[in-house]
């Protein structure tokens, strides 16, 4: 419940601290007074947004301070998920900066506005009148069937696994454009594939075959080169050889002379056995070169391959090559894992699609079980309010369509006279009418939900009387299990109250101001009796308002 409100600087309220009760609480005040300030102001307790001109000193900041006793109200699990500091005396603090920045607070840990208007979920029901034109408004009348089939559990299945189930659906349709897309280049990207596997490229391949090339190419003109090498060396008078040879012999004879000779005869004899093991080798060398034509087409052709591989692909090596032949295998394989993630994927959804199925014909049986009570409900609650001849006809349809809150669609019909059709809420229902309709609902709400504090602002519009007195009546019996707070100009709802609070305007200095303030016994008479005559209160006005409070 609301334990008290704190308001500084705000509207056209100075400094404003007052006290709550539980059970039926009236909140009173001429048409300007302020009442819809103070439904302000808990609105930016609740998470609405601010701006500068909620200021009312527009060069100091704006604070607005409730205690909410949560104690019976099991709501540990939210705390723990946003990581928040637990009280069963729960403070939130709104504060808006001369900046025109905002700031929220819960039990003193700063939270952003969505933390808030989540928490306010919980606390707080505030009724306006255009709260009372979602009656006509299908997933508010969702919520009264779903309220009294006690589906809130169902509901909450049904939504996480919705989703999950649209996010998998969003991502199966980016992965079929994705294939679809690779399928488009499969065939191409295969081609080129398999035209670059068929080359059967390495690395440096190009380099030696370009030298294989060049040497087949010129066989001939190597071959002359080299015999005339082994003709210059070997040649018997002249020969490179036979000079080395009488060279080595010569020095032989120089040996025993000196040290250094012998170094010379030693270098010159090793000199000697290479240059015979390199004439020996150009000698086998020469005789393996023959002019292979055959050879030098295929070395040939395997050079034009990659010349003309590198041209289509705009490379210059083998290597780069390479690179994008595994670039393009590898297209080609993600194909086959796109379709296998897509297969899994499609296995989710219709997982998931057959979870909802379940639950959405679990959320369909309690609704058609819960409609007829509903219904009973609301026309037990009515005929107290002056529609005795109040009819309503439900229709739930089943779809193939997965909404937010289930697979049916709802037709919800009222009929207000014996034999009228029956017709839309907002089509056939007069501005009086509905506001007794939402209060029926509002009470039958009250017995199936938790909620701590309902706030009604003038939801007596339209009515009058005895009619007054019931809706009176039915606020107090809902009092019993929620703290009810009623805004209304009729006395006869005003004198139900355990407490009675009144708006009013002051002036302060040069300003006006709003205030509230609970009213004593004496107080409540006077100003149920205003609300009876108007400002000249007769004794009669203040006998009536006597004996509505009693």
């Amino acid at each position: 419940m609301l334990a008290s409100l704190s308001i500084s600087n705000f509207a056209l309220i100075d400094k404003l601290e007052i006290d709550f009760s539980d059970g039926f609480s009236i909140i009173t005040g001429e048409t300007g007074a302020g009442k819809s300030i103070l439904l302000g102001a808990l609105g930016l307790v609740l998470g609405k947004r601010a701006d500068l001109t909620s200021l009312k000193n527009k060069e100091d900041k704006c604070v607005i301070e409730a205690h909410f006793n949560i104690s019976n109200y099991n709501l540990q699990p939210f705390f723990v998920s946003n990581d928040l500091d637990y009280e069963d005396e729960t403070i939130i603090r709104r504060e808006i900066l001369p900046s025109g920045k905002s700031r929220a607070f819960i039990n003193d840990s700063p939270v952003n506005l969505q933390e808030l208007q989540e928490l306010s979920v919980f606390l707080i029901d505030i009724h306006s009148q255009h709260q009372t034109q979602e009656l006509s408004e299908a997933l508010f009348q969702f919520q009264i069937i779903d309220s009294v089939a006690e589906n809130q559990d169902n509901l909450n299945q049904y939504s996480a696994i919705l989703s999950s189930y649209k996010k998998d659906k969003s991502q199966l349709l980016v992965l079929n454009i994705k294939l679809q897309t690779l399928l488009k280049e499969q065939d191409y990207n295969t081609f080129l594939l398999e035209e670059l596997l068929s080359a059967k490229l390495k690395v440096n391949e190009q380099e030696e075959l370009e030298h294989v090339y060049e040497q087949l190419n010129n066989v001939e003109f190597i071959k002359d080169n080299l015999n005339k090498s082994m003709a210059l060396a070997n040649e018997e008078q002249f020969g490179v050889l036979q000079n080395l040879k009488e060279i080595k012999i010569a020095l032989q004879k120089t040996v025993s002379f000196s040290p250094e000779y012998q170094l010379f005869f030693e270098r010159i004899n090793s000199l000697t056995i290479e240059f015979d093991d390199i004439i020996n080798e150009l000698s086998q060398h020469t005789e393996n070169l023959v002019h292979d034509p055959e050879s030098l087409e295929l070395v040939n052709q395997k050079l034009q391959n990659i010349y003309n591989l590198q041209k289509k692909h705009q490379v210059n090596s083998v290597a780069e090559l390479i690179e994008i032949q595994n670039d393009l295998d590898n297209k080609v394989v993600s194909v086959v894992e796109l379709e296998f993630e897509i297969k899994k994927l499609v296995s989710k959804i219709q997982e998931a699609s057959s979870k909802l199925d379940t639950l959405a014909q679990l959320i369909r049986t309690n609704r058609l079980k819960a409609v007829p009570v509903l219904s009973e409900k609301l026309i037990f609650i009515l005929e107290q309010l002056g529609m005795p001849n109040v009819r309503f006809n439900m229709e739930l349809k089943e779809t193939d369509h997965y909404f937010s809150n289930g697979k049916d669609e709802l037709q919800f019909l009222f009929s207000a006279n014996k034999g009228s059709d029956f017709g839309l809420l907002k089509k056939v229902a007069s501005g009086g009418e509905l506001s007794r309709i939402m209060l029926a609902v509002k009470a039958i709400f009250a017995q199936y939900s938790s909620l701590p504090t309902i706030i009604f602002d003038e939801i007596d519009t339209g009515v009058s009387g005895e009619i007054a007195n019931k809706m009176a009546a039915i606020m107090k019996d809902m009092s019993s299990k929620m703290q009810v707070f009623s805004i209304t100009h009729l006395p006869q709802i005003a004198a139900k109250g355990k407490t009675h609070y009144k708006v009013f305007k002051s002036i302060q200095g040069n300003t006006t101001v709003s205030e509230l303030k609970l009213l004593t016994l004496e107080e409540r008479i006077v100003e149920i009796a205003e609300m009876l005559s108007g400002k000249d209160i007769s004794d009669s006005a203040l006998n009536h308002a006597k004996a509505l409070l009693n």
